[in-house]
Parts: structure tokens; sequence; C-alpha cells
């Protein structure tokens, strides 16, 4: 296997780690106050994802990293051309950052309601531009014969990828809300699970109707055999919420998400930017790569730190296994 199809795997991979880690963070930041009915109940939300949040945005600074590296082509029209909602998306992740370290430094009302608002913006725009962009990407952009992005803004609202946002937007929150349903204990735990079954609903048909554009778009026999498997997936994670198997159900969507963002990957591989105005202008993983030898490199650095990074995060998952509730919140 050459190494150019090496690293677009491993992209490929970062990004579902990213999405299926992040999505439940995105979740529950959404599901705030609808779940949180007051402050200490908020408290026990923030508190299950407060040990995690960071290092699973980890995944999109190696998966940025590993795309300016190895596709230095793809990574300079995709941040040219898709400049705008990347810039809301970082601006979003660093204010939801800052709300995280913030909200308890002051007990006024109002100081935590704002850092709140922080946290649900914060959730929410990402949630839905990374369904937008990736959507695009799948799909493709106006690119010249030089690789330059040629479109503009409203080109990016289509509503293929309209339905991309709506369609990660209801998975997040159902993902994440299957989570708070495993993480928490008395009431928001029944609330989460019952919230999940409704999200679930809608995410699933968003889904199998995204999915079905998308193979319509381009497709090959793996990409339908992957979106097929999705669909099963949040099928399953619904059935399991109905018998209360919480972990079951979080797998469920876990699942039905990792192998949504692998449909994308697949349908579009070996392009990385398709070019809707002329096929001279589309990126490939061999136009868009870096040299073989920076590659190799590459391979090495991955091939040492990567199990590392990996252990470390699953022995955090471990540490900060057990449910919380209430009662762990002190006044």
């Amino acid at each position: 296997m050459e190494l150019t199809t090496v690293w677009f795997l491993l992209i490929a991979a970062l990004f579902t780690g990213y999405f299926i880690l992040e999505g439940f963070d995105f979740g529950v930041g959404i599901l705030l106050p609808v779940l949180g009915r007051d402050d200490r109940e908020r408290r026990v939300l923030i508190n299950t994802i407060g040990p995690v949040w960071d290092g699973n945005e980890v995944w999109l600074i190696t998966a940025g990293g590993a795309l300016f590296a190895a596709f230095p082509e793809w990574y300079a029209t995709l941040f040219s051309g898709f400049y705008l909602p990347l810039l809301l998306i970082l601006i979003a992740l660093i204010l939801r950052g800052v709300a995280f370290e913030y909200r308890h430094k002051r007990p006024e009302a109002r100081w935590k309601a704002r850092w709140d608002a922080a946290i649900i913006g914060g959730s929410l725009l990402p949630a839905v531009l990374w369904g937008v962009a990736f959507a695009n990407i799948t799909r493709g952009v106006p690119l010249d014969a030089d690789h330059e992005y040629v479109g503009g803004l409203l080109d990016l609202l289509n509503p293929y990828a309209l339905l991309g946002g709506a369609t990660t937007l209801t998975l997040f929150v159902t993902h994440g809300a299957f989570f708070l349903a495993l993480k928490t204990t008395g009431d928001i735990r029944t609330r989460a699970a019952r919230l999940a079954g409704r999200t679930g609903a809608l995410a699933a048909a968003l889904t199998i109707a995204f999915l079905a554009w998308t193979l319509t778009i381009r497709h090959t026999p793996a990409a339908v055999v992957l979106a097929v498997l999705a669909a099963l997936a949040l099928f399953a994670a619904l059935a399991a919420n109905r018998v209360r198997r919480e972990g079951r159900a979080f797998a469920g969507t876990a699942t039905a998400i990792g192998l949504t963002v692998a449909t994308l990957f697949t349908a579009l591989f070996p392009a990385v930017l398709p070019s809707t105005l002329d096929a001279a202008g589309t990126l490939t993983t061999s136009n868009a790569a870096s040299t073989p030898y920076t590659l190799t490199i590459m391979s090495w650095v991955a091939l040492v730190f990567t199990p590392i990074v990996l252990l470390y995060q699953g022995w955090t998952y471990w540490v900060f296994r057990k449910r919380i509730g209430v009662a762990n919140i002190p006044d």
C-alpha cells in the first residue's frame, strides 16, 4: 500500500475518532439548558465531560497537523476555500473551552448564565458546521485548474451540505444524550434516555436521507455497505435505549457516527477534494501529497507516539468511568 493511501486512511481515522469523542461533548453542551433544570444539574452535566473534553479535541489538532504535513495542497485549498466556516468553528471551540474554565470562578447567576450560553453556542455551531464542511468535501467545490477555490460562501450552503449539518447536529445531540444516560444517576439519567429516544428517531431519518443522497453523488460498493451498517447501528442504539441498556445505546451511536464518516471518506477516495468545474482541478491523494521522504518520517513518528496517546486517553476514561449525580455536587 502506498504511503499516500496510508496517510489518507490515518487522517480518516483521526477525524472519525474526533467526531465520535467530541460528538458527545457537543451533545452534552447543546443539552445543557434542556436537561439541566438548575445550576446543580448543569454542573452534573458539565462534570461528565470535564475530565475528557480537552483530550477529545487533541484528535482534531492531530488531524489538522497530519493534513498539513501529509497533504499540504489539500490543507491549503481547504483552509482558503472554507475559511469562514473553519474560523467560526475555531472561535466557537475557544469560547467553549474558556467557558468550561471560567464558569465556576464566580457565584453570581448572571455570570454563570453568560458562560452557559458560550458552552451552548460553542457546541451548537461546530456540530452544524462540521457536517456542512464534510458534506461539501464529499460533494465537491468549484476549483480551477490550479486547485484554487473560486466559489463563494453561498456555494457551501447548498441543500446537500445543509442536510449534512442537520445530520451531524442530531447525531451529536443523540450521542450526547446517550452519554449522559450512561454517566449520570437519578432523574437526569431518566430524562436523558427519554430525550435520546426522540432525537434518535430524527437523527436516524436524517442520517439515512443524507447517506442515500451521498451515494447518488459518489458511491463505491464499500461505501454502500458502510452506509447500510451505519443505519443499522442507529436502529440498534434506539432498540438498546428502549430496554435501558445505556452502554449498548452509546456504543450504537458511536458506531453509527464512525461508519457515517467512513462512508464519506470511502466514497471520496482517491480524491480528497473534488472539483465541480473541471476534473483537472480535483485534488487527489497523489497530486496533493507531500514527498515520499516526508511521509516516511511521519509514519515512523506516528508509529511510536500513537500507541502512547491512545493508552493515555484510554486510561483517562477508565479513571473517570463512574456515574455521577446531584448528590456528588457540593453546594
